[in-house]
């Protein structure tokens, strides 16, 4: 007999409704899956190009594009989620659709040197408006065949096509060179607020159904594709030293703390319920999806920094051994507190206790202050350190825990 997942695969088209809030055992869909690899590419790419910057001794000047690039790759891939969660029907329609997305974040990722390099967004803008055509194609789709969630669809549609007009008149006067530079950024960051606006404009009616473990699913997903992207660059910096060098103490303890410090960042992200937190306080639901872009951006800026304190270890970079420390520090530090102030409304009863992922996230961001004492090798191999001591003190206390009830 044919099972019921064999006969939906192979029906061309399904009519897009809107998905149960509690549907079980909902996890990621292979198209997902695929859709998020496209990702890599432009993560690896604005990851080299943050490393190169911070090389060259630009870090501050490359934080900027840096941003910049992440808001429209983090916006896309965020909106593509939340609307799968609630309307994914995997037809034919709707893999050809994602395919057109797919498109435009490969597009964007080949625009991301321009855009560091000279200031020059065309490329990445036209991969954005690829990818916002495909997603208004999506919710005129569920306009048309949800009549529950038709107001909602429409109004998603309505205003990502507003704004996405906007992107279109800020790359037309860069073109003509009619947007002064000194507006440049807040042009940006208008149009930036606009898109985070728009859900919610667009759910006041009627709010979408998305699935909260799905959703904590996906988010996590993401992460580890940052952190893979963190060892890639590692990775770089390694192959580099070694060419230049040779392996030596000091770059075999600086590239084992790394590796340490992801993977007990990856352990403290997957200790919380976030799934369900969320099915919990689906109000929370903006704060936390929002919020994950800072959490998101300090992963992706790790694996640059990684990469430039391996490298200022094996063949010593021009960059300087306070530079190449905060470059770990910072984003590691970042990472500990957003990750308590991120979940903090959302899960009741946190397992990470805020008395020990805050002191350890202050520690992490102070610990550069003593380079010159310990030198880049010592900052890293003590941020690694603490990263684990926060893991092992929760999972102790955590165990306890368990044994006392």
């Amino acid at each position: 007999m044919t099972s019921d997942t064999e006969r939906f695969h192979s029906r061309l088209r399904v009519r897009m409704r809107a998905r149960a809030t509690d549907e079980p055992n909902r996890a990621s869909s292979q198209l997902e899956l695929l859709f998020d690899l496209t990702f890599v590419v432009a993560i690896a790419s604005i990851t080299a190009q943050l490393a190169h910057g911070i090389e060259q001794g630009q870090g501050i000047q490359t934080i900027a594009p840096f941003l910049q690039v992440f808001f429209a790759i983090w916006w896309a891939w965020m909106n593509f989620t939340w609307f799968a969660s609630s309307f994914d029907t995997d037809d034919a329609p709707y893999r050809l659709l994602t395919m057109l997305q797919m498109g435009g974040v490969l597009v964007l990722a080949a625009g991301v040197p321009a855009a560091f390099n000279d200031g020059d967004f065309l490329v990445v803008t036209l991969g954005y408006l690829l990818m916002r055509l495909g997603l208004i194609a999506q919710w005129i789709r569920a306009a048309v065949e949800d009549p529950t969630s038709r107001r909602t669809a429409l109004r998603y549609a309505t205003g990502i096509a507003v704004v996405q007009l906007g992107w279109i008149l800020r790359l037309l006067l860069q073109q003509a060179n009619l947007l002064p530079a000194q507006i440049q950024l807040a042009s940006f960051v208008t149009l930036a607020v606009a898109e985070l606006f728009v859900p919610m404009w667009a759910e006041r009616h009627r709010r979408t159904s998305w699935h909260p473990h799905h959703m904590a699913e996906r988010y996590g997903l993401f992460v580890i594709i940052l952190l893979g992207e963190s060892v890639l660059a590692a990775s770089t910096g390694v192959a580099a030293s070694l060419n230049a060098g040779g392996v030596s103490g000091a770059l075999i303890t600086i590239s084992v703390s790394g590796l340490v410090i992801l993977f007990a960042l990856w352990w403290i992200y997957f200790l919380e319920p976030i799934g369900e937190g969320l099915s919990a306080n689906r109000d929370k639901s903006y704060f936390w999806g929002y919020c994950h872009y800072a959490i998101f951006a300090v992963l992706a800026a790790l694996g640059a920094g990684l990469e430039v304190a391996v490298e200022q270890t094996g063949h010593h970079l021009e960059v300087s051994a306070a530079t190449a420390a905060y470059g770990v520090a910072i984003p590691a530090g970042l990472f500990l507190l957003l990750f308590w102030a991120v979940h903090r409304p959302v899960i009741t009863h946190q397992v990470v206790h805020p008395s020990v992922i805050i002191p350890a996230g202050v520690i992490v961001l102070a610990l550069p202050l003593s380079v010159s004492l310990i030198g880049v090798v010592g900052v890293v191999a003590t941020i690694a350190a603490v990263c684990a001591l926060v893991v092992g003190v929760t999972t102790i206390r955590r165990t306890n825990v368990h044994e006392s009830n």
